[in-house]
């Protein structure tokens, strides 16, 4: 059977080999905006994780749902739990799940009655926290780690008694 014209059929014909490019080599972040193999932590770096903006909309499915104060507002609320959702997703290493929602709403109250004691905390933290990352993060770094590994339904079970403990107070 006959080759197509197309097919290079003699060694003159066929494309030529180019130089070969040595093996790369090995990598260092010695720049000064090179962040190396680990995310840098501290005060208002927040807590890096994936596809933490899908957190906005499952924030939209508590709307008209929270249970808020005397001058409290929802925009304020959501905005400041927002990022204790994010910080307990990261804490997984996974993207948020609508149970890191609802762990940062119950720790500060907003998905059921919350004591006197926890709304004169949290009215002045998340007074217009908006509109302010300074105090979102203040909000995210309030909530302790260990609380945020645990599992929702033992967050949901403590929150009505033992919510200082929760919140590391």
């Amino acid at each position: 059977m006959a080759a197509p014209s197309f097919i290079l059929s003699t060694l003159a014909q066929q494309p030529r080999e180019g130089l070969r490019l040595p093996p790369a080599g090995t990598w260092t972040a010695d720049r000064p905006a090179d962040l190396g193999p680990a995310q840098p932590a501290g005060r208002l770096l927040g807590t890096q994780g994936p596809d933490q903006g899908f957190a906005l909309h499952l924030a939209r499915r508590f709307e008209g749902r929270l249970v808020l104060a005397d001058g409290e507002h929802e925009h304020d609320v959501i905005a400041g739990c927002l990022g204790v959702a994010l910080k307990r997703a990261a804490l997984f290493g996974r993207a948020p799940l609508i149970h890191d929602l609802t762990v940062a709403f119950t720790l500060w109250g907003f998905l059921g009655s919350a004591s006197d004691e926890l709304v004169a905390l949290r009215r002045p933290m998340f007074e217009a926290v908006g509109h302010d990352y300074s105090g979102q993060r203040a909000i995210a770094d309030a909530v302790p780690n260990e609380t945020l590994r645990l599992p929702h339904a033992e967050v949901q079970r403590r929150a009505t008694t033992d919510w200082q403990a929760l919140l590391g107070r």
